[in-house]
Formats: C-alpha cells, sequence, structure tokens
C-alpha cells in the first residue's frame, strides 16, 4: 500500500508540474496548484484502494491519475475572451 500511495503523489506531482508548464497563466497560484495534485491523487488512491481492496494497482494509480487531473481542472480559470477559437464558433 505504500508503494501504490507514494506512486499515487508522484504522479499528482508530475500532472501538477505539467499542468503549471503548459497552462501557467491560468491557475491562481503556484503552491496552490503544485499541493492540489499530489494530494487528490492521493485520495483518488486511497479511495479506489478502499473500494476494490488490495490486488488492484494499475487501478489504484488509474483513479489517482483521473481524480488530480480533475481537481486541477477545477482550479483553470477561463481563458482569454478575444481568443480566435472562441470567435469562430459565436452565433451572429
Amino acid at each position: 500500500m505504500i508503494w501504490e500511495a507514494l506512486g499515487a503523489v508522484i504522479v499528482g506531482f508530475v500532472i501538477a508540474l505539467s499542468a503549471m508548464r503548459w497552462l501557467s497563466d491560468r491557475f491562481p497560484a503556484r503552491t496552490l496548484t503544485l499541493a492540489t495534485g499530489p494530494a487528490a491523487a492521493l485520495f483518488g488512491a486511497l479511495l479506489t484502494r478502499s473500494i476494490l481492496g488490495p490486488g488492484y494497482p494499475a487501478q489504484v494509480l488509474v483513479a489517482a491519475i483521473a481524480m488530480s487531473a480533475a481537481l486541477l481542472s477545477v482550479l483553470l480559470r477561463p481563458g482569454r475572451r478575444g481568443s480566435p477559437a472562441l470567435k469562430s464558433h459565436r452565433t451572429a
């Protein structure tokens, strides 16, 4: 169990670092983002482990990745209003 928890924290930290690298201007604070990724991944891993029981390390890691990505997406701010992608989808 300790290896699953450690793996989940590392995966969550990598996801948070990647999110900060690609979308740094859309996150409110660097420390909040870097703390949310591992904490969410650990919570997802522990929740999945408590539901499935021991013997499912791949599923626990997948749940950790999903929970980390989901909670990091909650922190995202909306993009700029004047982006070209938004202009092409507007209706007259």
